[in-house]
C-alpha cells in the first residue's frame, strides 16, 4: 500500500518517531486483576474478545494470537531493557503486560466499530505521508523505496509492513474514538487564566523545620514499655520471622561444560549474516556540530530577541573565520556537546528534533546556518553525510562471532544442565557431583529475599527453591554464570520471634508509632508560638527547630526538608507576604513558614500564554475523560465475561 504514497511529492515537515506510540491512549489501564477469564480458546490464540453478549454463542469474537503477543513483548523488552531479553521470568512478565494491553486495545476497537468509527487504507496513506512518518519516509518529498521502508519497519518495530500499517490503522481508529468521546469538552478563558496564574506564581519564604529523626531520638521507652508493646501487637509479630529454607546444590560454570564451546564455523557465520541482513542496513546519516543559545518556548519577545541576536553575532564570527569549536565551548548551552566543540557525531533521520533534522539533511556540506527549535537558536554546521548502505560481513564479523559463540555457550550449558539434572534424579546430588568433579554445598537457612554468596546470582535458585518441596526431585536454575542443580533440604515455617531476639525491631516499631503524633503536636506548638510572637526565628530557636530560607519557587519547586511545594504546602501560594502559615505536615518533617516574597505573572504574560494554557488544560481533560470511558468499557466487558484467555497461558490477568 505504501506505493500509493509515491504519487504525491509534497514536502513533509514532521519528524518520524515511534508511530505506534499513538496506541498509548488505549493502554489506560495496566494489569487489571480479573480482567479476563479462562476459557476454551484455540491453540495459538492468546485471547478472544467478544464485542456483544451474544458473540460467544456464534464464536464471532476478535482473536489475539499468542505469536503477536510474544513478538510485541520481545520488541518492547529489546527496546527498553535488552539486558533482560534472555531472562524467562522477565520475558513472561512482559508477555503478560503486552497481552493485556492488546486485549484493552481490541475492546476499544470493538466499541469504535459499534459507533461506526473506523479508519481505512487511505487514512493510513495520509497519515504516513503527512503525519509523523513523513520526514523519514519522504526526505525532500521523495519516497525512500519499498525495500528500505520494509527494512526500517523490520529493524525498528520487528514487524512486517502489513502488520505495521494495520497497527497504524488501529491507532487512527482509537484516536478518532477518543476525539468522539471528548468532543464536548471546553475550557473557559477564566479557567485558563486562573491556571496560568497558579502555575506562574512564585514565592519565597522562611521556614522552621522540626525533624522526625530528632523526635525519634527523644523517644526512650523502657524494657517494660517495649515488652508490653510486643504483647499488645502479637498479631503483627506472629510471622515476623519469614519462612526459610536450606538448599543443597552443586553448580557448574561455562568452563566446566565437557568439550568446551566450539568456535562458529565459516558456514554458520555466513548463514547468520544472510538471515540478519536487515539488521546490518545502515540508513542515511549526517554528521554535524552546533552551538545552542537556549531560550524557553514561552519566552517574551525581549528574551527571544536577545538570544537570536547572540546567535547571529556568533554566526558572523564563524563566517569571518573564527574557530567553531572554541566558540561552542565558550557560548553553547548544550552541556552534552559544548566541551567537544559542539560535535554531535552521526545521526540518522528522525533522531533529532524536526527543525534540526531538516537542517542537517538539507544544508550543503560545510554550510553554517541558524535554525530555531523548541530548545532555542542553533548555529548548525553540517560536516559530512553518508548514503544508505549495508555493512559487509567483514565489518560485522566480530559481532556475529560473539553472538554465535554466546548462543553456542548457552545451548551447551542448557544441555549440560538437563543431563546433570536427569543424572541427579537417578543417582542423587552427591554421586552426580562426585562423578563430574563438582562439589555439593548446603546453604544455611535462607529466606525468599536472601542471597547465596557462593553464586554469581542466586536469585533464580532461591525463587525456584521456594516453589519446590523437600520431596521434589532435583531441579536446575541459572546462576548468571552457568547452572545450579539443587534440592530443598528443609523448610522452616514463618514464625513469631521471642521478645529478646526481636527487641531491636520492637523498639523501632514503638518509636515509629509514636513519631507522627509527637511531630504533629510539636509542629502545632511551633505554629502557635510563631503566630503569637509574630517572630518565626524566635519561635524556632525556643522549640529547637532549624530555620531556613527557600529560593524563589513555583508550584513544582523542590525545597529541602519540605519537598514539592505545590503538593505539600499549596496553601503558601494563597498567602500574602509577611503572613505566617499554620502547621505543615511534610511527612518526615513538620514545617511552619513565613512568606517573604510573592511574584505573579503580568497581564502581558498571561495574554501571551493563554491559548497554550487552554490547550494544555483541554488535553488533560480529554485524557482524563477518555480514561474514565475506557475504564468503564473494560469493566463492562469484565462483568459480562466477554474476554477469554487461553487456559494454558500463565497470566496475572486472570487474577490467579
Amino acid at each position: 500500500m505504501i506505493r500509493f504514497l509515491q504519487q504525491d511529492n509534497r514536502v513533509v515537515k514532521a519528524l518520524f518517531v515511534v508511530i505506534i506510540a499513538a496506541a498509548s491512549v488505549s493502554m489506560v489501564v495496566y494489569l487489571i486483576p480479573g480482567l479476563t477469564g479462562q476459557g476454551a480458546v484455540s491453540a495459538g490464540t492468546y485471547a478472544v474478545v467478544y464485542p456483544h453478549w451474544y458473540s460467544k454463542f456464534f464464536a464471532s469474537g476478535e482473536s489475539i494470537s499468542q505469536e503477536r503477543v510474544s513478538a510485541q513483548a520481545r520488541q518492547q523488552l529489546q527496546q527498553r531493557n535488552p539486558q533482560y531479553a534472555s531472562n524467562p521470568m522477565i520475558v513472561s512478565l512482559f508477555e503478560q503486560q503486552v497481552g493485556q494491553q492488546m486485549v484493552q486495545q481490541q475492546i476499544l476497537l470493538s466499541e469504535a466499530a459499534k459507533l461506526g468509527i473506523s479508519a481505512n487504507n487511505n487514512d493510513v496513506v495520509q497519515f504516513l505521508h503527512e503525519g509523523q512518518a513523513g520526514q523519514v519516509l519522504f526526505p525532500n518529498g521523495k519516497f525512500i523505496g519499498q525495500d528500505q521502508y520494509a527494512a526500517m519497519i523490520g529493524s525498528r518495530f520487528d514487524m512486517s509492513v502489513a502488520d505495521f500499517e494495520e497497527s497504524v490503522r488501529h491507532d487512527i481508529t482509537i484516536q478518532r474514538l477518543r476525539a468522539y468521546v471528548t468532543a464536548g469538552l471546553t475550557v473557559s478563558e477564566k479557567e485558563a487564566r486562573n491556571q496560568y496564574v497558579k502555575n506562574g506564581t512564585k514565592i519565597k519564604f522562611e521556614y522552621a523545620v522540626i525533624s522526625s529523626d530528632d523526635i525519634r531520638k527523644s523517644i526512650n521507652p523502657s524494657d517494660a514499655d517495649l515488652e508490653s508493646f510486643f504483647k499488645k501487637n502479637g498479631a503483627r509479630y506472629a510471622n515476623a520471622v519469614p519462612e526459610e529454607r536450606t538448599i543443597s546444590y552443586f553448580a557448574f560454570t561455562p568452563n566446566d561444560v565437557p568439550g568446551g564451546v566450539q568456535q562458529p564455523t565459516q558456514q554458520e557465520i555466513e548463514a547468520y549474516y544472510n538471515a540478519h541482513k536487515a539488521e546490518y542496513s545502515v540508513p542515511e546519516q549526517a554528521k554535524a556540530r552546533h552551538i545552542l543559545i537556549q531560550v524557553a518556548p514561552n519566552a517574551d519577545a525581549k528574551t527571544d530577541g536577545a538570544a537570536k541576536a547572540k546567535a547571529e553575532d556568533i554566526l558572523k564570527q564563524i563566517q569571518k573565520g573564527a574557530n567553531f569549536a572554541d566558540l561552542a565551548k565558550k557560548n553553547s548551552d548544550d552541556p552534552g556537546s559544548k566541551d567537544s566543540g559542539g560535535e554531535l557525531g552521526f545521526a540518522q533521520r528522525g533522531h533529532m528534533v524536526p527543525e534540526f533534522d531538516q537542517a542537517i539533511f538539507s544544508q550543503k556540506i560545510g554550510d553554517t546556518k541558524i535554525i530555531k527549535s523548541q530548545y532555542g537558536y542553533h548555529i548548525v554546521q553540517v560536516e559530512e553525510r553518508t548514503a544508505p548502505h549495508s555493512q559487509s560481513m567483514s565489518e560485522v564479523l566480530p559481532t556475529i562471532q560473539a553472538t554465535l559463540l554466546r548462543q553456542k555457550s548457552t545451548s551447551a550449558q542448557d544441555a549440560y544442565a538437563r543431563a546433570l539434572t536427569s543424572e541427579a534424579i537417578k543417582n542423587g546430588l552427591d554421586k552426580t557431583a562426585t562423578a563430574h568433579h563438582l562439589q555439593v554445598v548446603t546453604t544455611p537457612p535462607v529466606n525468599a529475599s536472601g542471597v547465596v554468596p557462593a553464586l554469581p546470582d542466586g536469585t533464580q535458585l532461591i525463587a525456584h527453591a521456594f516453589e519446590a518441596k523437600p520431596s521434589d526431585p532435583p531441579q536446575s536454575a541459572p546462576t548468571g554464570e552457568g547452572y545450579a542443580i539443587f534440592q530443598v533440604k528443609s523448610v522452616i515455617p514463618a514464625h513469631a520471634p521471642t521478645f529478646a531476639d526481636w527487641k531491636g525491631h520492637v523498639a523501632d516499631d514503638y518509636r515509629n508509632e509514636q513519631v507522627p503524633a509527637l511531630l504533629s503536636q510539636k509542629t502545632a506548638e511551633l505554629a502557635a508560638k510563631a503566630k503569637a510572637e509574630n517572630d518565626l526565628a524566635k519561635a524556632a530557636k525556643e522549640m529547637g527547630a532549624s530555620l531556613k530560607t527557600s529560593d524563589l519557587v513555583d508550584q513544582n519547586g523542590q525545597v529541602p526538608e519540605l519537598g514539592a511545594v505545590g503538593q505539600v504546602a499549596a496553601q503558601l501560594f494563597g498567602m500574602s507576604p509577611g503572613s505566617m502559615s499554620g502547621p505543615i505536615n511534610a511527612g518526615r518533617t513538620g514545617v511552619v513558614a513565613k512568606l517573604v516574597d510573592k511574584q505573579q505573572p503580568s497581564d502581558a504574560d498571561i495574554a501571551k500564554n493563554l491559548d497554550q494554557t487552554r490547550d494544555q488544560i483541554l488535553e488533560q481533560k480529554r485524557q482524563e475523560a477518555f480514561e474514565i470511558f475506557a475504564n468503564s468499557i473494560i469493566s463492562e466487558y469484565k462483568k459480562s465475561n466477554r474476554v477469554r484467555v487461553n487456559a494454558k497461558t500463565p497470566s496475572p490477568l486472570s487474577g490467579e
